[in-house]
């Protein structure tokens, strides 16, 4: 990579939606603090729309349709906002492999091909700065990459989705249950059209991907995220939940596993869980992100804050742009991939998790006796009991002890075909302290 001819840093800015018009106006507005950070002008020389008639607002003569154009264009720094896998894949590929720096936005992009753009970066000694894609201005990435380095993480949990924490929030509150709190959040906005990738789970596990992959040195892809939404979530469990002293919280949990043989693997995974009211992450609400974090020498650590939106998704590209900016000015470089751990990454049933199970059984003597034999024969431990009688049935709450999540599935499988039980009315992971 070379440094710039000592003038201006020239940008190219790729998606002008909610995010790319902030970074335009600030780009803009604070043209002189930038300046004076990155130790050059940060000047904007393109952006590229797909319809440039349909913003007005923006510089007329900085507009393009060509977005491949303006990458191959004489730019230091291609800052692409645009979200999805291709074209921008190969936009970002030509930009590395030309040596400009590139910042991203893009889970989707970086949960399956970080590692192809990491070694078209290396090829030519360009940065990657991708802050903006996980928790929007949480600074949380650059901790994991650089202040974190010299730390043994064990462990990355947190709510990354601001759509799905809005709605398990508002029927934690509420007692409402998920179809209308889902039309409640499309109405106010924090639900897409099409909330698909935020409900089932899609984004929150290329987040995951990410966070794996930094906090453990290994390459983790979306792919290898176990992944479940929140569509099953209904108000029966929250109000199970809140029996328990516990919220509901679509999680993603990126850990460090060691087997009896001693040897580590990752495992990384997106689901609901039942969380204590008293674990820093369950008090969260609305549309924020946080995510907790533990290491050994550091011990726990929390970064909260507006995980989406405009502003503050801004904010963090901006603090990208001028860290490559400032590499460029004076010749350095930025943290490269770290991938030299090369862990194996685990299958969900063989991860250790806890179970809360809801059951309505026959109320008649034995029949915890009867079902507690068949956690013992899946060798599922019992943490907790809890029952409570009503006329001809009765409601029977277990909480399990950490067990393969394999074993805990097959567990529920068989006590759900069990005479003595009439349904199984919810199952869900639970995590935190012991109950």
């Amino acid at each position: 990579m070379s440094t710039v001819d000592g003038k201006t840093v020239r940008v190219a800015l790729l998606g002008c939606g909610t995010v790319g018009a902030e970074v335009a106006r600030l780009l803009t507005e604070q043209a002189d603090e930038l300046a004076a950070r990155a130790g050059a002008p940060v000047e904007l020389a393109g952006i590229a729309v797909r319809r440039p008639d349909k913003h007005p607002e923006l510089p007329q003569h900085l507009l393009t349709n060509d977005a491949a154009a303006l990458v191959e264009s004489d730019v230091d720094v291609v800052v692409e906002l645009i979200g999805g896998v291709d074209p921008v894949r190969e936009w970002l590929l030509t930009a590395l492999r030309k040596g400009k720096s590139v910042v991203t936005a893009n889970k989707a992009l970086l949960a399956e091909y970080s590692a192809e753009l990491f070694e078209a970066a290396d090829s030519s000694g360009a940065d990657l700065y991708f802050e903006a894609a996980v928790a929007g201005a949480i600074p949380l990435l650059r901790p994991l990459r650089e202040s974190l380095a010299g730390d043994r993480i064990t462990k990355v949990m947190g709510i990354v989705n601001g759509t799905t924490n809005f709605i398990l929030s508002a029927m934690d509150s509420t007692g409402a249950g998920y179809a209308e709190t889902l039309d409640e959040a499309s109405r106010l906005g924090y639900a897409e059209a099409d909330p698909t990738a935020d409900v089932d789970g899609y984004d929150a596990a290329s987040k995951a991907a990410i966070l794996a992959s930094l906090a453990f040195h290994t390459r983790v892809t979306g792919s290898d995220v176990h992944r479940e939404g929140i569509s099953n979530v209904s108000a029966s469990d929250i109000a199970a939940a809140k029996a328990l002293g516990r919220t509901v919280k679509l999680l993603s949990i990126c850990e460090r596993v060691e087997g009896e043989d001693g040897a580590e693997s990752v495992s990384a995974r997106v689901h609901p869980v039942m969380l204590p009211r008293t674990h820093p992450l369950a008090n969260v609400g609305g549309a924020f992100n946080a995510v907790f974090v533990e290491a050994d020498a550091a011990g726990s650590l929390m970064f909260y804050g507006q995980g989406a939106g405009g502003a503050p998704t801004a904010s963090a590209v901006l603090g990208d742009l001028v860290a490559v900016a400032r590499n460029r000015v004076l010749g350095g470089r930025g943290p490269r991939e770290s991938a030299h751990a090369q862990l194996p990454v685990r299958p969900m049933g063989q991860t250790p998790t806890r179970y809360h199970v809801s059951l309505d059984v026959a109320d008649k003597p034995g029949v915890l006796a009867q079902v507690a034999q068949v956690f013992a024969a899946h060798e599922v431990s019992i943490a907790a009991v809890r029952q409570r009688d009503r006329h001809d049935t009765a409601s029977l709450v277990i909480v399990t002890h950490l067990a393969p999540d394999a074993a805990l599935e097959a567990t529920v499988e068989a006590i759900g075909k069990m005479d003595v039980v009439n349904e199984v009315v919810s199952v869900m992971r639970v995590e935190g302290e012991d109950s």
